[in-house]
């Protein structure tokens, strides 16, 4: 692999970092997250900042990114979304590793170093990171449970420890080599975020099955020492946004398994829902009885959370055996002038 960074002396990596941004209202957040990827341990190749059809913000951070080096400032070249975005800055990057970086939040020093360490294995063809919130509240609402950290973004109770291999990375924070979009394709269009609609996802989960199934002998790792701190607005701390979002899920759910089978498209769900959550509901029920706070409002939300996502997964797979619901992957080519492009 290529090299454009240090850290100890040593020679590792060159990772292009993807941010992909749509609203001004999280600027002072993406001028943190770049700022972030700026003070990395190991040097980025290079900085993408992805505009989802914004105008206005393309050109504000154009002119704010105007005279910094190795910081580009693109348009999203697809269709509105977070996955047309993210095709896009793996298009016009140059690093043998990209990274992703959500707009809101802020990457801890060392977080591109351990990513590098784990491509040390020609095999790893993803890694990805532990998430932590960052409650606008200043603390986690006392009926949240942990298990369901993934409504907002974040690392969820439930996901092993350390650096060890799993299904498929969470895209917030997350790297694949180059090679991995090669074998498999980009992020397919029509599942994922687009800005604050409906919030959708399972776009990563998505791209991952599909590419060890392209490449049965890839690994994909999730290293927790490699850390990034989320930002969770006031407004994802409510109960409302709590039942929208796992609902969302139960249909970009329906989705990945219409494209890559219920079997291997619902294999870590399967242990969740029979492990994770039922331990969340009875540890829930305990602090009620103890009289902690927030012991069965977790408990409930726990419920709650299952039978909103059941729903949506139930709606979502009518919708797509109706032909309703569809989404397509776009293959990452290089255009006849040697510059990389997305096709679909």
């Amino acid at each position: 692999m290529s090299v454009s960074g240090r850290h100890g002396g040593s020679t590792v990596a060159g990772i292009s970092v993807v941010i992909c941004v749509y609203t001004e209202d999280r600027w002072e957040d993406i001028l943190a997250a770049v700022a972030s990827v700026r003070a990395q341990s190991l040097t980025a190749r290079e900085t993408l900042l992805v505009v989802d059809h914004n105008a206005s913000l393309l050109d504000r951070l154009a002119k704010e990114y105007k005279e910094t080096e190795g910081v580009r400032v693109l348009a999203n070249a697809g269709p509105r979304g977070l996955s047309a975005g993210r095709n896009t800055g793996i298009a016009a990057s140059s690093g043998e590793v990209i990274a992703f970086l959500d707009d809101d939040a802020v990457a801890e020093r060392d977080w591109l170093h351990h990513f590098a360490e784990g491509y040390a294995d020609p095999k790893v063809f993803a890694v990805g990171g532990r998430t932590m919130p960052v409650w606008e509240s200043r603390r986690r609402p006392a009926w949240f449970p942990e298990e369901f950290d993934w409504v907002v973004g974040c690392t969820y109770k439930g996901l092993p420890e350390g650096r060890v291999r799993v299904r498929n990375v969470l895209g917030g924070n997350a790297s694949f080599r180059r090679t991995a979009f090669e074998a498999a394709g980009g992020f397919a269009t029509g599942i994922g975020r687009d800005g604050d609609k409906r919030p959708l996802g399972c776009e990563e989960t998505e791209l991952c099955i599909r590419l060890t199934r392209a490449r049965p002998d890839a690994i994909l790792l999730i290293d927790d020492r490699a850390v990034i701190h989320h930002r969770v607005p006031a407004a994802r701390e409510r109960f409302h946004y709590f039942r929208t979002r796992t609902y969302a899920e139960g249909l970009s759910k329906a989705l990945v398994a219409r494209s890559v089978g219920a079997d291997k498209g619902l294999e870590s769900e399967r242990r969740y829902a029979t492990r994770v959550l039922p331990a969340g509901v009875g540890r829930g029920l305990r602090d009620a009885l103890l009289a902690r706070p927030g012991g069965a409002g977790r408990a409930g939300a726990i419920v709650a959370g299952v039978v909103t996502a059941a729903g949506g997964y139930v709606l979502g797979s009518v919708r797509a055996r109706r032909g309703g619901a569809t989404f397509s992957v776009v293959e990452i080519e290089k255009d006849a002038d040697g510059e990389k492009g997305a096709a679909a």
